[in-house]
């Protein structure tokens, strides 16, 4: 066969992921501090990118008004010997007044008049170099605390601790132990069971019963097992109340105090507002910088040539495409909010109670857009409600059958769930049976034990064995 070459026509279509389509789908999908970042780390990067000022211009009567106030309170300040005036009774000197003059107070940083947070290796180190410790106690004391973990617990044995520091066994478990009652008192143990054991040690209980609970018995407790323990130790359960009450003023987690994790406040994205009988829809706008075109650098792009004019088209379709893209993501996410106040109206009107089934197709299609569009825009979004600030992905839920053939979201039978849980009686508490018969009785709604117990698994609530409380 002979190899030949030939020309031939061919007409398709591909979809081609261009950078400007990727920045738009990336834009959809950050969150409100992510987005903030993203746009002002544009702003350094393109010039073309400029940030509106606010526009507050004040009238010139008010302006004059308070030049000559400011002028009159700086010819007072001026011209009153204050020192004089206060005599005897001035709690500073001038010398004082000077040096607090060269260096105002509102010259410092923010980051400056703040006071960091103690770690629990500081806080114990500051604590060993203040005790009667010697050099060898100190170099063994400092590798225990670099293996403590953010509990307070010690994540290495007396043979880990030898292969990092020269000593012997018998110093290196008195250097633990002697840790183990500086403050807060257990740090430095290797379990939950010794931990607990230092501190009643130390907090002088001696009750025999009280260490033999928990010496032996730590488990039974985790799991309630309150009667064979009252039977074993011949005591009532009113007794047994109060041994556990006493455990329970315990610290397991000693050094969970110290801990470096900060709380995380949520920004909601999206307002919803009751008015009236209808609800408005507020995006939140508030810290977003207002991004315009730089009108420097658009009147003076006509005079470049070469590789300075292709260069400044580039960013300036940058920044246009920019701009483009962040009012379609506001717009995105408007009307993806828009329709789920649709869906969900009896949500905004009575609460988690209402919530209806909802899929992402419902939503794509009542907008006209992708579900991967509605997916994008609804990840990692809140929305501050009449009954709460939730993440808009809260509103899309499966659904349970009900007996007449309609159907009830999985989020309303959650609440309920809740609901029947907090009104039970603490000695009685439901069973995950009962719930679903209650259940079948209040919805009408055939749900299975399993899937109770699924569903209160996921909202972090224990077992009717662990909830059940003694007098």
């Amino acid at each position: 066969m002979g190899l030949e070459l030939r020309q031939q026509l061919k007409l398709s279509q591909q979809l081609v992921m261009t950078p400007q389509l990727q920045q738009a789908i990336k834009l959809l999908q950050l969150s409100r501090l992510e987005l903030l970042e993203s746009v002002q780390q544009e702003l350094l990067e393109n010039p073309f990118l400029d940030e509106k000022e606010a526009d507050d211009p004040q009238p010139e009567d008010t302006q004059s008004k308070e030049s000559e106030e400011g002028d009159a309170q700086a010819e007072l300040m001026r011209d009153a010997d204050w020192e004089n005036y206060i005599g005897e009774f001035s709690s500073s000197s001038k010398q004082s007044q000077v040096r607090e003059a060269e260096i105002p107070e509102e010259g410092l940083s923010f980051e400056a008049r703040l006071a960091s947070k103690p770690s629990l290796h500081g806080h114990l180190n500051w604590q060993m170099r203040l005790s009667n410790f010697t050099d060898e106690e100190l170099a063994v004391g400092d590798v225990v605390l670099g293996n403590l973990d953010d509990r307070g617990y010690l994540q290495a044995d007396v043979q880990d601790l030898l292969a990092l520091v020269e000593s012997d066994p018998e110093t290196v478990e008195s250097v633990i132990q002697r840790i183990q009652r500086l403050d807060p008192v257990g740090v430095a143990a290797r379990s939950p069971r010794e931990c607990l054991k230092v501190q009643l040690e130390f907090f002088d209980y001696t009750d025999p019963i009280l260490l033999d609970l928990v010496d032996q018995h730590l488990e039974d407790l985790e799991k309630r097992r309150y009667k064979p323990l009252a039977r074993k130790f011949k005591i009532s359960l009113d007794k047994l109340k109060k041994y556990i009450e006493v455990i329970q003023k315990l610290d397991p987690m000693p050094g969970a105090s110290f801990s470096s994790t900060e709380p995380h406040y949520v920004s909601p994205d999206v307002f919803v507002y009751k008015y009236g009988d209808d609800f408005v829809i507020v995006l939140n706008e508030d810290g977003l910088p207002r991004l315009t075109l730089n009108s420097f650098y658009m009147d003076d792009i006509g005079n470049c040539t070469g590789k300075d004019k292709e260069y400044f088209q580039d960013k300036m379709r940058s920044a246009a495409w920019l701009l483009k893209s962040l009012y379609q993501r506001q717009r995105t996410l408007y009307k993806v909010m828009e329709s789920i106040v649709r869906f969900q109206r009896d949500f905004f009107e009575q609460g988690v109670a209402k919530l209806k089934p909802l899929i992402l197709k419902d939503v794509a299609e009542d907008i006209n857009m992708h579900e991967s569009t509605v997916s994008r825009i609804t990840t990692s979004k809140y929305v501050s409600t009449p009954h709460g600030i939730f993440e808009l992905k809260f509103f899309f839920n499966s659904a349970l059958d009900l007996g007449d053939g309609t159907q009830v979201g999985s989020e309303s039978v959650k609440a309920l769930i809740k609901q029947l849980i907090s009104g039970e009686n603490p000695k009685k508490p439901l069973s995950d049976e009962t719930i679903g018969e209650m259940l079948k009785a209040e919805l009408d709604v055939n749900i299975a034990r399993r899937t109770v117990a699924k569903y209160r698994s996921a909202m972090d609530i224990p077992s009717s064995s662990k909830r059940k409380q003694i007098l």
